[in-house]
């Protein structure tokens, strides 16, 4: 009789510590999923080829080609990439500091490539 007192009252002090740590402990979320940005590049442009993002809020961005291969260069953010017809590179970025930031094909692409810019809006 004793032994199933002592196994009631060991069931209520786990019960009791339980509801104890689960009000004092921290709740955890789970992380928002990154927003995606898709970019697309064709002779002589970017689409779109301006984008706005916030400070520290991370973003994918998905690079594909409708035409020939290209780059993607942003030197001040320190972003390049590939962009290689029938795939899709992607490139996370979480900008440290706010501001105007320029992009470009850094493949030649013809006559026109040196218009192929874009620009990236970093804000609070």
């Amino acid at each position: 009789m004793k032994s199933l007192k002592n196994i009631k009252n060991a069931g209520s002090a786990v019960m009791v510590a339980s509801a104890l740590l689960s009000f004092f402990l921290p709740t955890v979320y789970a992380a928002e999923p990154a927003r995606v940005i898709k970019i697309t590049a064709r002779r002589y442009e970017f689409t779109p080829s301006e984008i706005t993002l916030k400070k520290g809020v991370l973003v994918v961005l998905q690079l594909s080609t409708a035409d020939r291969s290209h780059g993607f260069y942003a030197p001040d953010l320190n972003l390049k990439a590939d962009i290689r017809p029938g795939k899709t590179t992607e490139l996370k970025l979480s900008p440290a500091k706010t501001g105007n930031f320029d992009f470009f094909c850094d493949v030649f692409c013809g006559s026109g490539h040196e218009s192929m810019l874009g620009k990236i809006k970093v804000v609070d």
